[in-house]
């Protein structure tokens, strides 16, 4: 009797310690697995851009992106899924053209141009996605693998041509069905093919000869630059426009600097200007009053906020420059084309935000600033 009793009290006691090892074992499984990912029927699997499986919630509510292309495509489809950006929005030349919630969400940094973000202050935002988009990367497939490496098991997902002025649509879609906001990436596809088409269709008739030089001056001496080939300055010749610069693409963030004999000999009959304090001063620069584009007062400075529509960053922000473009340097094929009625809808659609008249007028016309 007394050795049945020891039995029972070392099965017992062997129960007790199962029972302990398991609680172990569950809160150590819970240490190594993020917040942000869920298991069971509330995760799913999908395909990024390259073709990555990867295991996400089912309805995604925190997202970070690494490079500005890639949050502001997040932004314009589900805003409130944004949990922080890579720019000091609060710095952007001008009236900041976007809802007080959002210009208040934080920075977080990121990987693009000379910026080279921390990926501390990433994970500890508690994302449930982080988007990789390269900008600025050639091995685009190692340096994902490498942002994966790092940011543990947060998925990253590749996002692939959110740079491509030329065809958004697939980043859009990819985006638009990950954040469960197909319906807005429907819309913001159409007004994008709508101006794409009708500029793309209007100019590709223009004879080589007949097509207008165009200069971009960056910088706030305007000597620097983006040549033909140069994602910062495809939408020159997207609208049928021929870039002037004949000097070579600077790796990484561009913005290859020139000189004023360069642009003399390149004599631009339009100028797109990126800097407001150049576009103060070069109508006064004597440098600058033989080129035709300045004599003629075809010089432009780009509509700058809440995001460039011409560059930097080179994403969906630059959907609305593209008529913008067209229609400055071919102003009689674009007498129809209504600016003030497309921003009013670019913006409401896009930025989630409603232009006043004013607001219009002064993004349209810099004097008015």
């Amino acid at each position: 009797m007394k050795k049945n009793y020891q039995i029972i009290l070392i099965i017992a006691a062997v129960l007790v310690i199962a029972g302990i090892a398991a609680v172990v074992m569950s809160g150590a499984a819970s240490a190594n697995t993020p917040s942000s990912v869920s298991h069971g029927n509330s995760t799913k699997t999908i395909s990024d851009m390259l073709g990555r499986t990867l295991v996400v919630p089912q309805t995604i509510t925190r997202v970070l992106s690494t490079e500005p292309p890639t949050t502001i495509l997040t932004y314009v489809l589900a805003p409130d899924k944004l949990i922080g950006v890579n720019f000091d929005l609060n710095q952007i030349n001008g009236s900041v053209y976007l809802p007080e919630k959002y210009r208040s969400l934080p920075n977080v940094g990121g990987w693009y141009g000379k910026t080279t973000g921390n990926y501390e202050t990433f994970i500890s935002m508690n994302p449930e996605v982080i988007l990789y988009g390269g900008m600025n990367e050639g091995n685009f497939s190692g340096t994902l693998d490498e942002r994966q490496q790092k940011f543990g098991v947060i998925p990253v997902a590749g996002v692939l041509d959110s740079m491509n002025a030329t065809d958004y649509n697939p980043s859009i879609r990819f985006l638009g069905t990950l954040l469960g906001a197909d319906q807005q990436a429907a819309s913001l596809s159409e007004f994008y093919n709508r101006v794409l088409s009708n500029v793309t269709s209007r100019v590709s008739g223009i004879p080589k000869n007949e097509r207008v030089g165009v200069y971009y001056a960056e910088g706030p001496k305007g000597l620097q630059t983006d040549p033909s080939g140069s994602t910062h300055a495809d939408l020159i010749e997207l609208a049928g426009g021929v870039n002037v610069a004949d000097c070579q693409i600077t790796p990484g963030n561009g913005m290859t600097a020139v000189s004023m004999e360069q642009v003399t000999k390149w004599n631009p009959d339009v100028i797109i200007v990126g800097d407001p304090d150049f576009y103060s001063t070069v109508y006064n620069d004597t440098l600058w009053q033989s080129i035709p584009a300045v004599k003629n007062h075809r010089v432009y400075l780009v509509p700058q906020s809440p995001f460039t529509w011409f560059d930097r960053p080179p994403g969906v922000n630059r959907i609305l420059g593209i008529p913008w473009t067209a229609k400055i340097l071919y102003p009689e094929k674009f007498t129809d084309t209504n600016m003030p009625a497309l921003t009013r809808e670019f913006y409401s659609k896009f930025y989630h935000y409603n232009l006043t008249d004013d607001e219009v007028n002064s993004l349209l016309d810099p004097l008015l600033r």
